[in-house]
């Protein structure tokens, strides 16, 4: 009798082992589960994703997965950062999650990029609901769309392409016709060589290029009137990609332009009075959903002003004024030179990035340092990251499972181990 009784309890044992759906937390109800998992950093729920099938297949519900990149889309005081190293040969992905615990916070890790051997030199154009617009930064032909928290990436079709051309990209997302976009406007010329006595290479023509994520192709939408400051993405609010203008012969002074991803027009944007948006040390971010402008000042001071409404002038308000700090990373490594890094800050000392959950500002010097400044006491603190590269250029992303939803998307599945390398 005891023998039966043991043979059963292996028996069962083994059917508990073998059955995915005895793990407990699908014993759950859904919405419970869901609310539990939607609270999880990125990092905890790719793990859990790979515990088991049952669990992978719990988060792959679409209804998760949208209701993970709603809770991540909303709570921007725990961003989770991408670390671009742009160097010769071969690009590298980094990440910094700013919602995981104490101990996990400030570690670095690698993400493989697994369309490196296609593209081993890219820039990265954009972030969007968890998705990174990476561009080939050696052939300017190669577009790819990439999660890399789940592996998921597409490459993009090719758009038309100039022999002597220079490239103004952005990535955004309409929340009125659930489209994904992606825009190139194009500066070229037909010669060669630059106006004379100019100091840079001057491109009379352009030709605006869009294409929506699902479409076979890019469509033309023209000339575009502005000449656009070429950063590394625009600054997407408001369903509108941002940049600030050059000034030209026709229009001195700088401005800011949007493009509707909506309509597909190009507007201008009310900047602040300020008086420091008609020179090149500036540079727009988005600070908790706001368009903001950081401008330079003399001796090394930041002011950031905010747009508390969007579009309305009279709304736009000096939030921040940030004095000057060398961060100690800086002073150890003052003496190297920069020789190979190609994403350079172009001369900018400090960019701002996002405002964490303390109400702290966080801040990157010279695509080397992190540093979190605190507008009530006005302390720097240097934020000390482990496995950090030596120069990189930050991202602030969103950690999701999101993919395309289109018809006839065909796109490469990641595996079901952890994405990331530590």
């Amino acid at each position: 009798m005891d023998l039966d009784c043991e043979k059963h309890r292996k028996r069962r044992k083994t059917k508990v082992e073998d059955d995915p759906q005895t793990t407990g937390m699908e014993l759950l109800p859904r919405e419970i589960a869901h609310d539990i998992l939607s609270r999880l950093p990125i990092t905890s729920l790719v793990q859990f994703k790979c515990v088991c099938r049952a669990w992978r297949a719990l988060v792959q519900d679409p209804h998760l997965v949208d209701l993970y990149l709603s809770c991540s889309t909303q709570d921007t005081d725990h961003p989770c950062l991408i670390l671009h190293c742009d160097f010769p040969i071969r690009n590298n992905l980094y990440f910094v999650d700013f919602a995981a615990q104490e101990e996990e916070k400030e570690k670095v890790k690698r993400i493989p990029a697994p369309f490196s051997s296609m593209m081993p030199e890219f820039e990265v154009v954009g972030s969007c609901n968890g998705l990174l617009c990476l561009s080939d930064s050696l052939y300017n032909d190669s577009l790819y769309i990439y999660n890399p928290f789940t592996g998921c990436y597409k490459e993009l079709p090719k758009s038309l392409q100039y022999p002597d051309q220079e490239v103004v990209s952005g990535f955004g997302f309409n929340p009125k016709t659930k489209e994904y976009k992606v825009i190139r406007i194009v500066y070229y010329r037909n010669g060669h060589g630059g106006y004379p006595r100019s100091r840079r290479i001057i491109y009379p023509l352009s030709e605006v290029q869009i294409l929506t994520l699902g479409c076979p192709e890019w469509r033309s939408l023209g000339k575009v009137s502005y000449r656009l400051v070429r950063r590394a993405s625009g600054a997407l609010v408001n369903g509108r990609l941002h940049w600030i203008s050059r000034p030209c012969r026709n229009k001195p002074a700088r401005r800011l332009v949007s493009f509707d991803l909506t309509d597909e027009q190009f507007r201008e944007v009310p900047k602040p009075d300020c008086g420091g948006l008609n020179r090149c040390n500036y540079h727009l971010v988005v600070l908790r959903g706001c368009l903001s402008a950081a401008v330079y000042c003399n001796y090394g001071r930041l002011e950031i002003w905010v747009m508390k409404e969007y579009n309305v002038k009279d709304s736009w308000v000096k939030e921040y004024n940030i004095g000057s700090y060398m961060p100690k990373g800086l002073k150890q490594n003052q003496d190297r030179q920069l020789k190979i890094w190609k994403n350079s800050s172009n001369g900018r000392v400090v960019g701002a990035l996002c405002v964490l959950k303390n109400g702290e500002i966080l801040l990157e010097y010279k695509n080397r340092v992190l540093v979190s400044y605190d507008p009530k006491n006005g302390k720097f603190k240097d934020i000390e990251l482990q496995g950090a590269p030596n120069w990189f250029q930050t991202v602030v992303h969103v950690g999701s499972l999101n993919w395309i939803d289109t018809p006839s998307d065909a796109y490469n599945q990641g595996s079901d181990t952890s994405p990331y390398v530590s």
